[in-house]
């Protein structure tokens, strides 16, 4: 008999459904529906307020939709998963407390997933290959950090962000240059057409990764930021430089990711890295890294509907922590700072050579 899976994302400005079936150890993503808040865009970032209000307006027609679309009504469902966290505290309890209703109305079972558990299984969904070991690097505009992922729910911080996760500076560098919001995608669409090493920005801790200790595969984006600051104020014709300014700054900060990651996966002789969250969209990211493990490693990364914040993912981790008798209950609340399962600081910060 199938098992349908019912999960729900609303960690922040997504508000996304999906159903996944499993049928004799083989998994069938039937529908995910994600849905968009465009409000945002005039504030230049997401507006906590906002985004709660209008998850409570959608919810629960995206979840209709999703049943539709894979073409099942509510009791068919034979377990449901939800965003617990990280993320915004007012969005992520509409999707909970949605969640739980469904769960407790069905008498079915019912479990909180953290939001980047999630990006990393986002993969499994279209490539059947990708499985552990392999490192990965989860980048979005809330966070940015370097796993060693030796099996599925263990899970070593090798390191992450000081300060501006990725995806935020990515988005700050497009306001500095008037680009608008997100500023990822206008990046990345702008940057081909800047000349190379114009504007030659800094590559935070990028020489870190030669030696062993706590900032080799730590990260830090403020001050390429400050340095893009700067330029931006130095320049006497910002439209004249405004390509030439995206370019350096994404050559810097993708520099710095793909090196890290490389020499992670290098290190720990691994033949998989993987890319998840939403600046996994870039895809010259994508492009420079495989470039780079070339004939060593393959790169995994999820299309772009399950890079960005999606309900599929959620259903993919929760269908394997509900496969190994997880369960959340009644009690479940969402939690900004929920802590990752399974995460450990990594010794091999020390052990692993330069």
């Amino acid at each position: 008999m199938p098992s349908r899976l019912l999960a729900i994302e609303t960690s922040c400005d997504e508000t996304s459904a999906a159903i996944l079936t499993s049928v004799d150890g083989e998994r069938r993503l039937d529908s995910v529906v994600i849905l968009s808040q465009d409000v945002h865009a005039i504030f230049g970032g997401v507006v906590p307020e906002l985004a709660s209000r209008a998850h409570l307006r959608t919810v629960g027609p995206v979840v209709d939709r999703a049943l539709a679309e894979a073409g099942i009504s509510l009791d068919q469902v034979d377990a449901f998963a939800v965003t617990a966290g990280p993320g915004l505290v007012g969005a992520l309890l509409v999707g909970v407390m949605y969640a739980k209703t469904l769960a407790w109305s069905l008498g079915r079972p019912l479990l909180g997933v953290h939001h980047l558990e999630g990006h990393l299984f986002a993969p499994t969904l279209e490539d059947r290959e990708f499985r552990p070991p392999f490192v990965g690097l989860l980048v979005s505009g809330g966070h940015t950090m370097l796993l060693d992922v030796p099996a599925w729910g263990d899970y070593r911080l090798l390191g992450e962000t000081r300060d501006d996760a990725a995806g935020e500076a990515f988005d700050k560098v497009a306001t500095l240059l008037g680009l608008g919001y997100p500023g990822g995608p206008l990046i990345e669409k702008l940057a081909p057409s800047g000349r190379a090493g114009r504007f030659d920005f800094p590559r935070p801790m990028l020489r870190d990764v030669e030696r062993p200790g706590p900032d080799r595969y730590a990260f830090s984006f403020s001050g390429l930021k400050t340095a893009v600051l700067r330029a931006v104020r130095a320049s006497d014709d910002l439209e004249r430089d405004r390509a030439d300014l995206a370019r350096g700054f994404q050559d810097a900060a993708l520099e710095v990711l793909v090196e890290k990651t490389a020499h992670a996966t290098e290190s720990l002789g691994y033949a998989t890295a993987m890319i998840g969250g939403g600046v996994a969209c870039n895809r010259t990211l994508a492009a420079r890294l495989r470039e780079r493990l070339a004939g060593q490693a393959r790169v995994a990364v999820a299309s772009n509907r399950l890079n960005t914040d999606n309900a599929a993912m959620i259903a993919a981790a929760g269908a394997w922590r509900l496969a190994r008798g997880d369960r959340s209950g009644p009690d479940l609340e969402p939690r900004a700072d929920l802590p990752f399962p399974g995460l450990v600081h990594s010794a091999l910060l020390s052990e692993l050579p330069a």
